[in-house]
């Protein structure tokens, strides 16, 4: 499997924790070289001086996905120092579910700004990059939940059905360039991502019921990697996958 991701230049947002990290160090070991993006400099940091210990190559920038500036620097800086970019895994994300009348206008913002802007901002900063070099691929992250709708995740929901909109029309526009778009729907994941509901109540539910059925973050590394592993005129679009036992 590795073999066709072994020498790979891959970016990386949302890699200083959860499904980043755990597919930061997973394609590390199979020999890509990596940039990471993320706000927690220091997390990265030291994420990157441990793939180099272990042999790997890696670089950490600074990147908030909600300023497009700093995708666009992410990007260029793995092209800078690698010479291209093969895949970017557009994996930042939030998900503070809520009622919408409890009229959590910031939160709303915040998906919208880091689910669907942060993913097109992805997009915009390796498309020309990919036009130019006729390969690449896209990997952006849905959800189960962009799948179908369900009760105090309208504005999640909403971020994560578009995300699989807008990677099957993307898929459409940039076929003839040679570039690849999968899009990956996790259900539970072992991550930070339930400690972003402040509703009262649901959150404290949500923080104890997760981490009884979800599974570690090292699955969605399983799942980049088949994605990445495959020959080049093997497009894998969409992968949807869940715990065994989770009912929804």
């Amino acid at each position: 499997m590795a073999d066709n991701i072994s020498g790979k230049v891959i970016v990386i947002t949302g890699a200083s924790s959860g499904m980043g990290e755990a597919t930061a160090r997973d394609l590390a070991a199979k020999g890509a070289r990596l940039a990471l993006g993320a706000r927690r400099q220091d997390r990265l940091d030291a994420i990157v001086n441990e793939i180099k210990d272990a042999g790997g190559e890696a670089l950490a920038v600074a990147t908030d996905v909600t300023r497009q500036e700093d995708v666009q620097k992410l990007v260029e800086a793995a092209k800078d120092a690698y010479g291209r970019v093969d895949v970017i895994f557009n994996n930042a994300g939030l998900m503070p579910l809520s009622p919408l009348e409890s009229q959590r206008v910031d939160e709303w913002n915040q998906m919208i700004d880091v689910n669907m802007k942060g993913t097109l901002y992805g997009i915009s900063a390796v498309l020309p990059v990919f036009k130019e070099q006729k390969s690449g691929q896209i990997i952006n992250v849905s959800s189960v939940y962009g799948h179908k709708a369900v009760p105090n995740g309208a504005v999640y929901c909403a971020t994560k059905f578009a995300v699989r909109a807008l990677s099957e029309s993307l898929r459409q526009e940039v076929k003839d360039y040679n570039v690849r778009v999968t899009v990956i729907s996790p259900g539970a994941v072992d991550t930070e991502l339930t400690e972003h509901i402040s509703e009262p109540g649901l959150g404290d539910q949500l923080r104890e019921f997760v981490p009884q059925i979800a599974v570690p973050a090292s699955t969605m590394a399983d799942m980049v990697s088949f994605a990445v592993s495959q020959p080049e005129n093997v497009d894998v679009n969409e992968i949807l996958f869940r715990p065994t036992v989770q009912p929804e």
